[in-house]
C-alpha cells in the first residue's frame, strides 16, 4: 500500500493527500487482476505480465501504450536492475496482434490501422535499445507480436511448452515486428525457411536455432523469477549466470522431447541452397528440382501462401540483412501499409481467423502476376508519414 509508507504522524495538506490517493489508485489500476497488461514493481526488477489469456495475451493498442512508457520510465529508474516480460494463463506467452481491430479499422479508413503498426514498432525498438536487461519468459505460444516483445531483448527463455512462428504469410502479411532484422541473421537460411514457411518451431529448436538464448523447463519458472528479482546485482553477466545455472539443470528427458522439428532443420542444414533463390520464383524452382520428401512438403505450404506476401517478405529479409534494426523497423511500417490497402490481408484473416475455411482467394493468385513495380512501390517512403525512430 502506497499510504502505508507515510508517518502515521505526518498529516499532509489536503492537496497533498489527493496526490497520494490518485498516485495510489493509479499502480492499483496497473495491478489489479483484471487489467489487460500488469505492471508491478518487485525488488529491482520492473515485472511487465500480459493479462489476457482468454485472447492468448495478444497485443493491442491500449496494452502497447501502457508497455512502452513503463519500459522507459524503468530505463531512467537507477532502482530498477532489470525488466522481465511474461504472459498469464499457462497456454501462451502473446500469440500475436489483436489482427480483428487491426481488420475493422483498415476496412473503414481508421487511423488505428496506422497507429497499431507506428506504436508496436516503436516498443520494439525500445526494447532493442533497452538499456536494462530484458528478460522473456516466453512459455507457451510465441508468435507475431509475441515475437516482437521477446526477441529483441537481451534473453529469451523458452520451454518445452513453447511455439515459436511468424505465420503471416498465411494471412496477407509478412513477419514484420523486427522480423526483417532477426530472421536474415539466424544460421544458414533458417530465418528465410521460417518466414515463408510460417514453419512451428517447439521447445528446444527454439534454442536450437538461436532465436531462445537458454531453455528451462516451464513449472521452474516461478522460482527463476523469483530467483531474479532476488539478484543483488543485477548486470547481464549476473543474470546470464544465473539463467545458465537453470539451463543447465533442465531434464534431459524433457529437453529431449520438446521437438517438433526433427528431420526438417537436419534438411534445411544440408538444404540451405533451397532457399537461397534470388527470387521466390527461383526458391520454387529448387524445390521442384530437389523432389525431396521435404522440398515437397515445403512447396504444398508455400503454394497455400499468399504470393504477395511471399515476394514482399523475401525482399524484405534479402534487404534487412544489412540493416540497423531501426531501418528495418522503418521499412517494415512502410510495408504494413501496403497491405493495409491490399486485399490479401483482409482475405487471409478472413479465410484463416474468421470463416475458418482455410481456402483464402488471393489476389494476385500466382507469383509471376506480382510484378516487380508493385512490389518496389511497397518499399517506397511515406514522406511525412514515414515511422520515426
Amino acid at each position: 500500500m502506497v499510504l502505508a509508507v507515510f508517518n502515521i504522524s505526518f498529516r499532509p495538506k489536503p492537496f497533498n493527500r489527493l496526490q497520494i490517493i490518485l498516485q495510489h489508485l493509479k499502480i492499483s489500476k496497473q495491478t489489479d487482476s483484471t487489467a489487460e497488461v500488469l505492471l508491478e514493481k518487485k525488488g529491482g526488477a520492473g515485472i511487465i505480465t500480459l493479462n489476457r489469456p482468454k485472447a492468448l495475451n495478444a497485443l493491442n493498442l491500449s496494452m502497447i501504450r501502457q508497455i512502452y512508457p513503463q519500459i522507459k520510465t524503468w530505463e531512467k529508474d537507477p532502482e530498477t536492475f532489470l525488466i522481465i516480460i511474461k504472459g498469464t494463463g499457462g497456454k501462451a506467452f502473446c500469440a500475436g496482434g489483436d489482427i480483428r481491430a487491426i481488420i475493422d479499422a483498415g476496412k473503414v479508413g481508421n487511423k488505428l490501422a496506422q497507429d497499431f503498426f507506428k506504436e508496436e514498432y516503436t516498443l520494439n525498438n525500445a526494447i532493442g535499445t533497452c538499456k536494462k536487461p530484458y528478460v522473456a519468459l516466453i512459455d507457451g505460444i510465441t508468435m507475431g507480436g509475441g515475437v516482437g516483445l521477446s526477441v529483441h531483448g537481451h534473453f529469451r527463455v523458452a520451454t518445452e511448452k513453447t511455439i515459436f512462428a511468424m505465420p503471416e504469410t498465411a494471412i496477407g502479411l509478412f513477419p514484420d515486428v523486427g522480423g526483417g532484422y532477426f530472421l536474415p541473421r539466424l544460421s544458414g537460411k533458417t530465418g528465410y525457411y521460417l518466414a515463408l514457411t510460417g514453419f512451428r518451431l517447439k521447445g528446444r529448436d527454439v534454442l536450437k536455432a538461436g532465436i531462445a538464448t537458454h531453455f528451462v523447463e516451464s513449472e521452474k519458472l516461478p522460482a527463476l523469477e523469483k530467483d531474479l528479482i532476488a539478484l543483488k546485482s543485477s548486470s547481464t553477466e549476473n543474470i546470464a549466470d544465473l539463467l545458465n545455472s537453470y539451463h543447465m539443470k533442465v531434464n534431459l528427458i524433457s529437453y529431449q522431447k520438446s521437438s517438433r522439428i526433427v528431420e526438417a532443420v537436419h534438411s534445411l542444414t544440408f538444404s540451405f541452397s533451397l532457399f537461397s533463390g534470388n527470387s521466390m520464383e527461383e526458391i520454387v524452382k529448387n524445390l521442384k528440382q530437389d523432389g525431396s520428401a521435404f522440398a515437397i512438403k515445403q512447396l504444398e505450404t508455400i503454394n497455400k501462401m499468399s504470393p504477395t506476401s511471399l515476394k514482399l517478405t523475401l525482399r524484405q529479409l534479402r534487404e534487412g540483412a544489412s540493416m540497423t534494426l531501426q531501418e528495418v523497423l522503418t521499412m517494415e511500417y512502410r510495408l504494413s501499409q501496403a497491405c493495409m490497402r491490399h486485399p490479401d490481408f483482409y482475405e487471409g484473416v478472413r479465410a484463416v481467423l474468421i470463416d475458418r475455411d482455410q481456402s483464402p482467394r488471393w489476389k494476385p493468385a500466382a507469383l509471376e502476376e506480382v510484378s516487380d513495380e508493385f512490389v518496389d512501390n511497397c518499399f517506397k517512403p511515406l514522406g511525412s508519414n514515414d515511422l520515426k525512430l
